[in-house]
């Protein structure tokens, strides 16, 4: 035991380079922490509504709030009411049992309001389309701005999302 034990303390750790930083994310982020700050008095509050998702675009908006991405830093954070938020983000084809609620949060945001729809699902219903159990599309159930295509959407479109909806035409 003692021989494995040496050899693993004389093994030295791997190492590698860091990854270059990507340029596109650095002037998308500067571009989307002027807009904040011109717009929205230095804080631009999200509120996320699920509307029947599976998730997967729940794990990219989590994304959003690592180290790398940072979007505290751009001035923009979540809020736990509707009241307090500037922005929806609305993930998941709308199924029936959640359209009373998508409903009450949007009536309960503050105007101006802005939605945007994440993912495949949120834009045109997904997989899952108009059913019995299911309205499909948020913009069938709540006006919508900007739709964020893709299953997940990578956090990069998430960003560019906010950004088009925050900025229109820039």
């Amino acid at each position: 035991m003692y021989p494995i034990i040496r050899l693993i303390l004389d093994t030295p750790a791997p190492r590698e380079a860091p990854p270059e930083a990507d340029s596109s994310l650095r002037t998308l982020r500067q571009r989307l922490g002027a807009e904040v700050l011109g717009s929205f008095a230095g804080a631009l509050t999200i509120r996320h509504v699920d509307a029947g998702s599976c998730n997967g675009c729940e794990l990219e908006i989590h994304a959003l709030n690592n180290a790398y991405y940072n979007l505290e830093a751009l001035g923009m954070r979540f809020v736990a009411s509707p009241r307090h938020a500037d922005l929806l983000l609305v993930t998941g084809p709308v199924s029936a049992h959640m359209r009373t609620a998508l409903l009450r949060t949007f009536d309960a945001t503050p105007e101006p309001k802005l939605v945007v729809a994440l993912g495949d699902c949120g834009c045109t219903g997904g997989v899952f389309g108009n059913s019995y159990a299911s309205f499909g599309a948020v913009s069938n159930v709540i006006p919508v701005d900007v739709a964020v295509p893709g299953c997940p959407p990578s956090p990069r479109a998430l960003l560019a999302g906010i950004l088009a909806a925050i900025a229109p035409g820039s």
